[in-house]
């Protein structure tokens, strides 16, 4: 049986940071695109969306999956979203990069093996172990 997982799921979350770099659409996009280099990801396609009176909704289509990124800059926020799947991506990696990107002064990253042992899993109280992590300024790792 297969213990590896089909992909990777990261949940970024990141506080603190400028309302500029929330509220400027080109950034967002430009930050998605170069988080996909990082990551060793494929980007097919890139989209976004800038709300009145502020705010972006960004989505980097992968061929490993996607990236996400939805900000309120009123709050300093970005809720990131990256799934991969194969070998060579390297999410982990988008979200670090995304951390200093956005100078976010804190940050929270769950990571969710996406897949594994999916046949045992009975109920979401039976999923695979996640791990968590957080962080201050200075401390993205």
């Amino acid at each position: 049986m297969n213990t590896c997982p089909t992909g990777i799921h990261c949940i970024l979350e990141i506080s603190g940071c400028p309302f500029t770099l929330l509220d400027n659409e080109t950034f967002v996009k430009d930050s998605i695109e170069q988080a996909s280099q990082t990551a060793l990801s494929t980007l097919l396609s890139l989209t976004s969306h800038k709300f009145e009176p502020q705010g972006v909704t960004a989505l980097g289509l992968l061929a490993e999956s996607h990236i996400s990124i939805h900000t309120w800059p009123e709050q300093g926020y970005a809720a990131v979203d990256i799934f991969t799947c194969g070998e060579t991506a390297n999410p982990q990696k988008a979200c670090k990069f995304l951390v200093k990107s956005f100078q976010a002064k804190k940050h929270t990253l769950l990571v969710v093996p996406r897949g594994q042992n999916q046949s045992q899993a009975t109920s979401p109280m039976d999923a695979p172990q996640r791990a968590m992590e957080t962080g201050r300024a200075g401390n993205a790792s």
